[in-house]
């Protein structure tokens, strides 16, 4: 089975080495990829359809059917803002479909803050070798549009 993994965000899909912080860029977490977004206030939409299993306003994480778990993560320490700048419209536990507004934010004020507002996109217990990207590098991805494919 194949798993379509959407761009929650839009902006240019990088790998998960370029994201200033190590526990993502060195695949800590997960493997996965990472989406520099356009800088404008926008929807943060989930990536697969699933449950929404942690939320927090700068990150949550959907769980699919089959057990295959992705985590978005709005920027890199973004928690210390306590929320300030996120607007959450969905509550943990909640089905949410492929596509699905879940967060508001705006990537230009976060940087203005201090932050940098890279996009990690993990997938959960996988495999390095399952995923394949379905977005060209230095291109760009309009939210809700394939990132990659998770080979489950």
């Amino acid at each position: 089975m194949t798993l379509s993994v959407q761009s929650p965000v839009s902006g240019r899909p990088v790998s998960l080495d370029q994201v200033p912080d190590p526990v993502f860029a060195q695949a800590m977490v997960g493997p996965g990829f990472a989406v520099e977004p356009d800088r404008e206030a926008a929807d943060v939409l989930s990536p697969i359809t699933g449950t929404v299993v942690t939320l927090h306003p700068h990150a949550f994480v959907v769980a699919g059917a089959d057990g295959g778990a992705v985590l978005v993560h709005l920027g890199i320490d973004t928690v210390k803002r306590k929320g300030e700048g996120f607007t959450v419209h969905v509550e943990k536990g909640d089905a949410v479909e492929a596509g699905q507004r879940v967060v508001t934010w705006d990537p230009a004020e976060v940087e203005a803050a201090g932050y940098a507002p890279i996009c990690p996109v993990v997938a959960l217990e996988a495999d390095p070798s399952a995923l394949s990207p379905a977005a060209p590098w230095g291109g760009h991805v309009n939210a809700g549009t394939p990132l990659c494919t998770w080979d489950r």
